[in-house]
């Protein structure tokens, strides 16, 4: 039987794909560049500068490529790539096909993160984009081994942490020295000087001083920050709202008193740069009279011993708000503050502040608007999560206020069947409620039952 004979066609390929794939009938390579620097300092500016002019110039010499874009980070980290703006676009080019090949000077220009280097490199080959590094005269289109990339790669990560350790270690010694860094970016109350010295701008120091007295004299964070949005007063940002936060960070300021406590905090990993509150794992360094107080170091103290006494009431339950002094066996012991005071409560305008607790974190409620179709509604929300996020307390649930109000008036019908006494003359809900609560806690103080509500 005679078999037919085999025939071979051939497609020849489309003339208007070239072999970047670039799809326009352009033959050319399209390159793009990147540079980095690590800071914004005059040397390493002219630096970053000059590697952008290298690269116009340099892909222009060779008439096959052309030129997409030179990508630059100043000031950035190279530890880290999620931080690095131009970087990240320059990678998203890539991933729409604008890209076909990328110039860096070196492994530790496009990243000092091994990790990092590794898994851009292979996303770009997946992506038929190739990385030249001039220094290590490394091409990852003609790499069939990734062993040497590691192996600068590891090198770099070695040079970046080094390079972390001798900036901790210059920085303890500048503080050793008691070389104090000033931030007036985000602090009201001070300029800094033509002498290179702090100096008061009184009509701020003013506010601050008014800020410590509020707070010393029994008034929550949450009304001083009222007043200040209520009176206009302009933050360093030159908004007029204040929150709690704003008015904390203030009354935790140091600096206000004329010294300055060095190493609160410490980087942990110079490749994800955390950070950590330093409570006793490093030294810290505390320079005094380092420049002109606004308040006294005697205020500060008694500022200090505000938030100790207020932290106590709430670790104690959010005791019943009143103007009465505590019994001695309360009264708060602290040598280092100069003018003990007589403990005050914190005057509040709403009657279940200080009364509710989280179940789940121990912080106590505070009262906040939401807002929901141009309406305004009370609720209360453990303390903790609102400062500091689910992290510290997910299960914590808000609570309208008037669904309080509610539970506490059944509560009390529930139990003084007749309204009489202390509530027969009142109408006010807030009072009865705090006619109810005060008597619940007498009652309970008599029996010697932990008072919390």
């Amino acid at each position: 039987m005679e078999t037919s004979k085999k025939l071979v066609e051939i497609i020849p390929a489309n003339e208007m794909k070239n072999e970047n794939g670039n799809g326009e009938g352009d033959t050319h390579i399209r390159v793009a560049a990147y540079a980095r620097v690590s800071t914004g300092e005059a040397d390493q500016q002219n630096s970053y500068n000059a590697q952008i002019e290298y690269y116009k110039k340099y892909i222009k010499e060779h008439p096959e490529w052309k030129l997409v874009k030179v990508y630059a980070d100043s000031g950035i980290s190279g530890t880290q790539a999620k931080n690095r703006t131009e970087f990240n676009r320059m990678i998203n080019m890539a991933k729409r096909g604008r890209v076909d090949l990328i110039l860096c000077k070196s492994i530790s220009r496009f990243a000092r993160n091994t990790v990092d280097l590794l898994e851009y490199v292979r996303k770009l080959r997946a992506l038929n984009v190739g990385v030249i590094f001039e220094k290590e005269n490394i091409d990852t289109r003609n790499m069939n081994s990734e062993f040497i990339l590691s192996l600068y790669a590891s090198f770099a990560q070695a040079e970046s942490e080094s390079i972390s350790r001798n900036i901790t270690w210059g920085i303890e010694k500048s503080f050793r020295k008691g070389k104090v860094r000033y931030n007036f970016s985000q602090m009201i109350g001070y300029k800094m000087g033509s002498d290179g010295h702090p100096e008061i701008v009184e009509e701020e120091a003013e506010i601050v001083r008014s800020i410590f007295e509020s707070f010393i004299s029994g008034v929550s964070m949450g009304e001083i920050a009222n007043r200040l949005s209520a009176a206009g007063v302009i933050r360093k940002n030159g908004s007029v709202i204040w929150n709690r936060k704003n008015v904390e960070q203030i009354l935790r300021n140091e600096k206000y008193a004329g010294f300055a406590i060095l190493q609160k905090t410490f980087t942990v990993d110079c490749l994800t740069h955390q950070r950590e509150k330093n409570i006793g794992q490093k030294p810290l360094y505390i320079v005094k009279n380092c420049h002109d107080a606004i308040i006294s170091p005697e205020t500060f103290k008694m500022a200090e011993r505000e938030f100790k006494r207020r932290s106590e009431i709430t670790l104690q339950g959010r005791r019943l708000s009143t103007t009465e002094p505590e019994e001695d066996g309360m009264q708060e012991k602290d040598d280092d503050l100069l003018f003990p005071q007589q403990r005050k409560r914190v005057h509040k305008k709403y009657i279940l502040s200080s009364l509710l607790v989280c179940g789940y974190c121990g912080s106590g409620y505070r009262r906040v608007i939401w807002k929901s179709n141009d309406k305004r509604y009370a609720v209360y929300r453990c303390g903790n999560r609102l400062d500091h996020g689910t992290g510290f307390c997910a299960g914590s649930p808000s609570i309208h206020e008037d669904e309080i109000r509610d539970r506490l008036m059944k509560a009390i019908k529930k139990h003084f069947k007749n309204l009489k006494d202390d509530f027969a003359d009142s109408k006010d809900i807030d009072e009865i409620i705090g006619c109810f609560i005060k008597r619940v806690t007498v009652e309970r103080k008599k029996m010697g039952i932990d008072y919390r509500f």
